[in-house]
């Protein structure tokens, strides 16, 4: 298979209900929360691109572009970005959906680097 054919099949999305107790005082979505999905959804896209074990070593950068409230859909799809010799980058969108309208726009977009790791939790070799 194929570099691209890889990346291909491990794009991963996550569709979630922003509820009550995921909100804030503003009565939208946690940062933190968002955060924690995303790196999730990062998490499973790299270790699908390649079935080795991984762990979240930076978060570039996270873009939050619009407030996410109450009682809308999010969906998280990560891809990943670029390879190196042990690490990869992850990208993640994450998109707003008003669960009564048909609209959808993005709302949330990060950076996640992994490192693989072998059974003594020491960088390996990516095997691509």
């Amino acid at each position: 298979m194929s570099i691209h054919e890889k990346i291909a099949s491990s794009v991963t999305t996550i569709t979630k209900a922003v509820i009550p107790n995921t909100t804030n005082h503003y009565n939208t979505l946690y940062g933190g929360t968002a955060m924690q999905w995303m790196d999730e959804t990062a998490f499973i896209t790299a270790t699908r691109f390649c079935r080795q074990k991984f762990v979240t070593v930076s978060v570039d950068r996270i873009d939050f572009k619009t407030p996410i409230p109450a009682g809308t859909l999010i969906e998280l799809r990560g891809c990943v970005e670029s390879i190196g010799k042990t690490s990869l980058k992850v990208k993640v969108n994450v998109f707003l959906e008003q669960m009564h309208e048909d609209t959808r726009d993005k709302a949330i977009e990060g950076i996640f680097t992994f490192v693989a790791i072998d059974e003594n939790m020491k960088p390996e070799k990516i095997m691509v």
